[in-house]
């Protein structure tokens, strides 16, 4: 079953008006994904590609200029339930606390107070946030901070999971812990995600699938299939003997992304 797909998506962001100069930028064209249920798929390429773009797209908040997207079957025409958007930065709210901030989207949904609290308690738990409950965003470090913005994503129960560099700010060891917590979890739910990164080994400790893509507009130059493995133990994987090997082969196809413009 197809969780997500682009269908020949392109989006071109007409010129600013008033700026004078402005030509406007077609970031992404032609571009045509299949992500299946439980997959997760990176995506890595030059700065300014369109990576971010295409979250953006399958996430409802931005449309596409050409082709269409589709999550379960269904186009999508704007932010989506069943879809959560994590970021590089937590986004906590500061007047709330850490329990509270996990609750917010089920509050927003209505869920019952006292199965809110306790599934909060559940992923609080999950995240090695136990203690930290009551305490507000400023009292954490940012790994904790990280933490508490991936238990409020996965407390959303999404089918489809966007993730743009959610680890990118962290120092490598808070990173690599994080990343057991999110493959393990990712791997027990059998949820679907569409990973950004510029992090060749987290890429390929994360991921099914590896999509590079070319300098802008951004299409998808090469598909590299992630033959090692143990998804959901990425410490382990970053151990195995392909993975230089890989990782190689991926900052090769970067430097042929920024001269090729076309697969």
């Amino acid at each position: 079953m197809l969780r997500l797909s682009f269908k020949d998506v392109s989006r071109f962001f007409p010129p600013v008006r008033g700026r004078t100069g402005s030509e406007g930028v077609l970031a992404v064209e032609g571009v045509s994904i299949d992500i299946e249920d439980g997959e997760v798929v990176a995506l890595i390429g030059p700065s300014g590609c369109g990576k971010s773009t295409l979250l953006n797209l399958a996430s409802g908040l931005d449309r596409p200029s050409k082709g269409e997207i589709f999550v379960d079957g269904e186009p999508v025409s704007g932010p989506n339930e069943h879809v959560a958007f994590m970021l590089q930065k937590d986004l906590l709210l500061p007047w709330r606390t850490i329990r509270r901030n996990v609750e917010f989207g089920q509050e927003i949904r209505r869920m019952d107070a006292a199965q809110r609290e306790e599934r909060a308690q559940k992923f609080l738990h999950r995240y090695h946030l136990d203690g930290f409950a009551n305490h507000y965003p400023h009292e954490l470090s940012g790994g904790m901070r990280q933490r508490a913005a991936l238990a409020r994503t996965m407390m959303m129960d999404p089918d489809v999971l966007l993730l743009d560099e959610p680890f990118s700010a962290l120092d490598a060891q808070t990173k690599m812990v994080l990343q057991q917590d999110l493959a393990q979890t990712v791997a027990e739910e059998g949820k679907t995600a569409f990973l950004i990164t510029h992090d060749l080994v987290e890429a390929l400790a994360l991921s099914d699938r590896v999509l590079v893509m070319s300098r802008r507009p951004g299409r998808i130059i090469e598909e590299i299939p992630v033959d090692i493995p143990g998804r959901a133990e990425p410490m382990k994987r970053r151990q195995h003997e392909k993975i230089g090997p890989m990782t190689a082969r991926l900052m090769s196809l970067l430097d042929i992304g920024k001269v090729e413009q076309t697969v």
